[in-house]
């Protein structure tokens, strides 16, 4: 699918919720102390204001390093585990954590991931990530992987796990009291994959997701568009937007999100918030698109989105002061131009992307 019939009308939102927001400095003005690490009350209240205001999806940023930044959170638990906590808390907003290829075993990260979608009743979804520097290696006890080879692992990553949601079709578990089986065998396939960088022997250990595969999110710059179900695209300007969400739709990707940061108006102007913050930790340019301004703009501005992409993924500064601007005055201004989830839907429901047939089932026979 390459047109943008491949999802539901309309700009769908997503919320990064890693840790106190996108700003190095966001914690100084979480108040929390000096090295506190978040908690599950903040995080819980991050998730939950995000699912009562109509966001879509809430992502959880990480890396097999702490935060580093000084006075910042002296570490957090790992993106899998917050999506997981908050998986029974919610019942209609999508949660994707980051997991890396490059850090986690890919049987394992499979298998985590299945158990999110079962937590969450079909709500779960991944952000690929590619950790690669030489200290995120070293934690694994690995070396830095060439451009080419980390192409390769991406993908390799990906296919595996694909191949390992479908290793149970869905009707495997079939709990025969009669006869004392648990499942129909010929039914469970086993997945043998060896490559350059690492092998796997499948099944998996848990019964096929309930949406059939998770909802992929593949950042642009990892090369995996046509794996992906959303590819995430990061440049600073619209024209460039449009330029690579046209890239993506061309090699095969059904939805693009953009990436958009914001740092907004409260009743201290936008500019000057965001002065006071870099006075503390300067924002490094991340290649996003990066709004400072009142929300009545980031309204406009999601609506001329909306004309090139088919969702955002929003990075507030500061979630703390950043997320209720968002939720009392930018989501407002976007009702009946955003699909909005409900309660009972799956996160490929809320998309409108089709549940993949399982690669290893025979076809439906067809009457003629």
């Amino acid at each position: 699918m390459t047109d943008r019939d491949a999802g539901l009308p309309g700009l769908h939102l997503a919320l990064e919720a890693d840790g106190d927001g996108a700003h190095p400095a966001s914690w100084r003005h979480s108040g929390r102390l000096p090295g506190e690490v978040l908690g599950p009350r903040a995080l819980r209240e991050v998730v939950t204001a995000a699912e009562s205001a109509g966001f879509g999806l809430v992502t959880f940023a990480d890396s097999p390093l702490p935060p580093g930044e000084e006075g910042g959170p002296a570490g957090r638990l790992e993106a899998g585990t917050r999506a997981a906590y908050v998986s029974p808390l919610t019942d209609r907003i999508g949660l994707a954590p980051t997991l890396h290829v490059t850090t986690t075993e890919p049987f394992h990260l499979a298998t985590q991931l299945a158990s999110l979608d079962h937590a969450s009743h079909g709500r779960g979804a991944w952000i690929v990530g590619a950790a690669n520097d030489p200290d995120e290696a070293a934690t694994v006890g690995e070396p830095v992987r060439s451009a080419a080879a980390l192409v390769r692992e991406t993908a390799d990553v990906i296919d595996t796990a694909r191949s390992l949601w479908d290793s149970w079709e869905d009707d495997a578990v079939i709990k025969d009291l009669a006869t004392g089986r648990f499942l129909d065998a010929d039914r469970v396939h086993p997945v043998d994959f060896e490559g350059p960088a690492f092998s796997v022997k499948g099944p998996l250990i848990t019964p096929r997701p309930p949406q059939g595969q998770l909802v992929v999110l593949v950042p642009d710059a990892l090369d995996a568009d046509d794996r992906a179900d959303v590819v995430l695209v990061s440049r600073p300007d619209l024209a460039r937007i449009a330029e690579r969400a046209a890239a993506a739709r061309e090699a095969g990707a059904p939805l693009v999100f953009a990436e958009v940061e914001v740092v907004l108006d409260t009743d201290i102007p936008a500019a000057d918030r965001l002065a006071t913050l870099n006075q503390a930790a300067a924002w490094p340019e991340t290649g996003r698109l990066r709004h400072v301004g009142p929300p009545e703009a980031l309204a406009g501005l999601l609506h001329e989105l909306s004309g090139l992409v088919d969702g955002v993924r929003l990075h507030p500064a500061v979630l703390a002061v950043d997320l209720p601007v968002l939720t009392e005055r930018v989501l407002p201004a976007l009702a009946g131009e955003r699909p909005v989830p409900r309660a009972g839907d799956t996160l490929r429901d809320t998309l409108g992307l089709p549940r993949p047939a399982n690669r290893f089932a025979a076809p439906a026979a067809t009457n003629v």
